[in-house]
């Protein structure tokens, strides 16, 4: 799809990498960009349009679908980490909000937004999901792996219905989520700019950086090959 002249809703907008996106598709001229967030006072982007969404909230969810209904081009991009790498140590509770967040929040809102879309003639969803998807990488590992199979089984369900799907899959990105991490991040715009291009081009995925690259690559050998 054209980006320009379509009606965005970015979860998670306020900050980090939904901040990156909301500039990115007003740069690239949409006529309209909502930017979600638990409390939208906190959305700072000059020319977005507020919005409160609360991806865990089914009412919230059911709100801003029916004060956005004319969006075209969703981004579910809103997530949590969890307390602990392992699922051994971690807190089941933070696990579960993980899930809530990271898998059944993008699900949600997708077929809150579905009806409109339709009705708008088709649209497109991007689902930011992580290279964390294909690595043993604990609990937040795990929601991106799901996220990553229901992105899949999303894009044979809709594609039918006019509305195609992308995943989105990177690194460490340096944005306050991955502000405890000393390795290698990159900028939000370059993940931003590669996943717009993506959509425009209707990819099924972006791979949107070099080690993500090679780790989706990696998937057919030898799993051991994927611990290093």
């Amino acid at each position: 799809m054209q980006i320009r002249g379509s009606t965005v809703l970015v979860t998670g907008g306020n900050r980090g990498l939904g901040k990156a996106f909301v500039e990115e598709f007003l740069e690239r001229g949409a006529r309209k960009v909502y930017a979600a967030a638990r409390d939208p006072r906190s959305v700072t982007n000059l020319g977005a349009v507020p919005i409160a969404l609360d991806v865990t909230d089914p009412a919230s969810i059911a709100r801003a679908a029916e004060r956005a209904g004319d969006v075209t081009l969703l981004v579910n991009n809103a997530g949590v980490s969890t307390s602990s790498p392992t699922f051994i140590e971690v807190d089941p509770a933070d696990l579960r909000r993980a899930f809530d967040t990271n898998l059944f929040g993008p699900l949600d809102v997708t077929r809150a937004f579905v009806p409109a879309m339709v009705g708008n003639g088709g649209g497109h969803v991007l689902n930011v999901a992580s290279v964390l998807s294909w690595l043993p990488s604990g609990g937040y590992g795990a929601t991106k792996a799901a996220l990553w199979s229901a992105t899949n089984a999303l894009r044979t369900e809709l594609r039918p219905r006019g509305i195609e799907v992308t995943g989105l899959y990177m690194g460490y990105v340096d944005t306050d989520l991955a502000a405890h991490v000393t390795l290698p991040k990159s900028e939000p715009r370059v993940i931003t700019r590669a996943a717009a291009d993506g959509i425009e081009a209707g990819a099924d995925e972006v791979l949107a950086d070099e080690i993500t690259k090679a780790v989706r690559a990696a998937l057919g050998g030898d799993p051991a090959a994927l611990l290093g």
